[in-house]
């Protein structure tokens, strides 16, 4: 299933997206189980948190939908008719992996890394598919990266490889904004890479049983139109399994955590002439399976 977050006349609500048609979940349940609905189905991370039964509960919903064909309802609307939300927007750790493509580290003409190189951003630099992506006056080289993320559907810690999907509840699309010369210039890469509006995310969390292989998805970012990035997660030089037993070695994961995979080449920083996000730029990042999140730049 396809899971958003969004608002509507005002509300913060949790629904499910069928093509170009969204459905609040809390009321959907209320339709059919005689006005109840679980506290679960107010939002993403209590759902998650919930775990399977509350799956399997939201699939029978949706079953019981579509049999019913009542596809005019109030808890019903059309996509254009919300301003979609960033799919969770309190996750507890947002853990980034740094050089996981081999192309990346041959346009910075590096090594691949012999262990996953690790950094975080901050949550509160979450914003949806549609908001604006600031550039601050701390930064003049502000730069994109198309990545794949994960979102942790339970708690774990030592988890193996072979266990690592199992933990998994789906995935969804990050753009890692940087502030090259701010990542560089401290010799630590947390400031530069969490600025406010520095994590857009979205458009949907996809649930893991509607991507058969997250390991064969075309990635290919934009900028006004001009191709910037293209590239498959193929080509990830460590494994979502494996990192997620890298990681999960040192600390805990809790639903509602968050990956980001890494960044194929292409990025800004790299290039010759370099290029640099600037105010009125519109930054599109593509993903087969899951969509597209789009961002427009502002000064």
């Amino acid at each position: 299933m396809r899971f958003v977050t969004y608002e509507a006349d005002g509300n913060k609500l949790f629904g499910v997206k069928l093509e170009d048609t969204v459905f609040d979940l809390y009321e959907l349940s209320k339709e059919f189980h005689n006005g109840v609905a679980p506290d679960f189905l107010k939002d993403m991370k209590s759902f998650i948190q919930a775990g399977t039964d509350a799956f399997h509960y939201v699939t029978e919903l949706v079953t019981k939908l579509e049999e019913d064909g009542n596809m005019n309802a109030r808890f019903l609307r059309k996509i254009e008719d919300i301003k979609l939300l960033p799919p969770i927007e309190n996750p507890g750790k947002v853990v980034c992996v740094g050089n996981n493509y081999m192309d990346h580290c041959r346009e910075q003409n590096v090594d691949p890394p012999k262990q996953p190189l690790i950094f975080s951003k901050w949550p509160t630099c979450i914003i949806a598919t549609g908001e604006e992506i600031e550039l601050p006056e701390e930064s003049k080289q502000v730069d994109f990266e198309a990545e794949l993320a994960v979102v942790i559907g339970k708690g774990g810690k030592h988890i193996s490889e072979e266990e690592a999907e199992d933990y998994i509840f789906g995935y969804t699309i990050m753009n890692d904004v940087s502030a090259r010369d701010v990542q560089f210039g401290d010799g630590q890469w947390v400031r530069g890479k969490s600025f406010d509006t520095f994590a857009p995310l979205g458009p949907v969390l996809v649930s893991k049983d509607e991507i058969a292989n997250p390991q064969e998805l075309h990635i290919k970012l934009d900028v006004n139109g001009q191709v910037l990035q293209d590239s498959n997660t193929k080509h990830m030089i460590f494994s979502i399994p494996y990192i997620i037993s890298y990681l999960s070695k040192g600390f805990t994961f809790e639903p509602g955590d968050i990956i980001a995979t890494g960044t194929p080449h292409g990025v800004g920083v790299f290039r010759n002439p370099q290029v640099f996000l600037k105010g009125g730029d519109v930054c599109t990042i593509e993903i087969d399976q899951i969509g597209t999140l789009q961002n427009k730049v502002t000064e």
